[in-house]
């Protein structure tokens, strides 16, 4: 994924942090740090998972101050464990302390994102179905998350409304019907000269059946299937759309799910149901 290209980039998002935290100054720094003193910090695992935001921590720690020396020691999808160090910062004291807590709170959510996402994918060992997420986001931080994601091993759904044409249950009933759904989609796209793919929700069998009948799209999400039923949607689509199941699939449940043939699977919990690992940005005293 390409931050760069996003709505909202890195560059902004780092930005609209620095304005929300620090404000005017950061006064307490300020008030007992020497202007001039140097310093160096270490950021300390304190707890087992993936590794996500070392880029993105950077950025933070050099758009507050260009000279802070950053020294990586870990990558982005390291498995960490209690008492690694990722890296070193090293330059202002008063700099280190404003960057601090940006960095470790977009360090914390994207390493919990990212642990989760690969828990999900390890449940899947051995099967040939990938785990996707959703656009159930932190408002805001949706670029982040789902670099997150794609770090932990899982794949990206669509960005947002706008790079994927996805006709959902409300869609359907508010255009009047699958084959109406689908058919003035079809004609939008060749009148914008858009090139999306077409993916579309069926809640049953009754619906597959009048998507098939239909054609024309490229994938098709089984929602709230239930195991057996699922395991016919499969059969009747026989491979000439790729499929997707969605709907109240935990942990739990995850590998039965796929088992059903299924090519891929979306999680909404990846992004809206997850701890933050705890990461500590530690001050080496000299």
């Amino acid at each position: 994924m390409n931050l760069k290209h996003q709505p909202v980039n890195l560059d902004k998002l780092i930005e609209l942090a620095i304005v929300e935290d620090i404000g005017d100054g950061d006064h307490t720094s300020l008030a007992c740090i020497p202007t001039e003193a140097k310093g160096k910090a270490q950021l300390l695992v304190k707890e087992e998972g993936i590794l996500a935001g070392m880029t993105v921590a950077k950025k933070v720690f050099n758009t507050i101050d260009s000279s802070i020396k950053f020294t990586a020691l870990l990558e982005d999808g390291t498995p960490i464990k209690v008492g690694d160090i990722a890296f070193y910062v090293e330059g202002s004291r008063l700099s280190i302390l404003k960057a601090e807590r940006l960095a470790l709170n977009f360090m914390q959510r994207m390493s919990g994102i990212a642990t989760k996402t690969n828990y999900y994918v390890s449940l899947l060992e051995g099967l040939p179905t990938k785990i996707l997420d959703t656009r159930k986001t932190t408002p805001g931080l949706r670029a982040i998350e789902k670099l997150a994601v794609k770090i932990g091993g899982g794949e990206n759904h669509r960005m947002g409304l706008y790079d994927m044409i996805m006709i959902k249950d409300n869609h359907i009933d508010y255009a009047g019907g699958i084959e109406n759904a689908i058919k003035t989609t079809q004609a939008y796209l060749n009148a914008t000269q858009k090139n999306l793919k077409i993916e579309i929700e069926a809640r049953n069998l009754d619906e597959l059946h009048q998507i098939l009948a239909v054609g024309g799209v490229d994938v098709i999400m089984l929602d709230n299937f239930s195991f057996d039923d699922l395991r016919k949607a499969v059969k009747l689509i026989n491979g000439n759309y790729k499929t997707e199941a969605s709907g109240g699939i935990t942990e739990k449940t995850i590998r039965k799910y796929a088992e059903c043939g299924v090519d891929f699977i979306s999680v909404g919990a990846l992004t809206h149901q997850i701890n933050s690992l705890d990461l500590s940005l530690k001050a080496i005293k000299t």
